[in-house]
């Protein structure tokens, strides 16, 4: 039959883990907490007809709040994320795939995600996204 003392003690260690992870994320809250009240405390409030006026890039909202939009450029900023987050993954591989040991399985990886980005860009050519009309 296994100790009892000794599965406690193993219990206190593995929780006294959590607990400074809890510590540090109650501190983080009360200095969000702290600052957001001392920023309400401290600013002006001297409201003005200009001051509560919608503002959009300089410009006097005049007619209506409705504009058209071309969905198009949302798409390509899409893709330029993608990509974007492509050469982030590549980074870290070229210093990974130097290790000894990490070669072939590494190797394989990336050839799985480089496949996966090609099927994407293949499926927004065929849909026609890429054409600029």
């Amino acid at each position: 039959m296994p100790d009892a003392t000794v599965g406690t003690t193993v219990a206190a260690g593995y929780f006294q883990g959590y607990s400074a992870v809890g510590i540090i994320a109650v501190i983080g809250v009360l200095f969000v907490a702290v600052a957001f009240g001392a920023g309400r405390l401290l600013r002006p409030v001297v409201p003005t007809p200009e001051k509560l006026l919608t503002y959009e890039c300089g410009v006097d909202p005049v007619g209506e709040g409705w504009a058209h939009t071309q969905v198009r450029y949302y798409v390509y900023a899409f893709l330029y994320v993608i990509f974007a987050v492509d050469s982030i993954f590549l980074f870290p591989w070229a210093t990974i795939f130097a290790a000894p040991g990490f070669g072939g399985v590494t190797l394989a990886e990336m050839f799985i995600f480089l496949g996966f980005l090609a099927i994407g860009l293949l499926y927004a050519w065929k849909k026609g996204v890429l054409e600029w009309t």
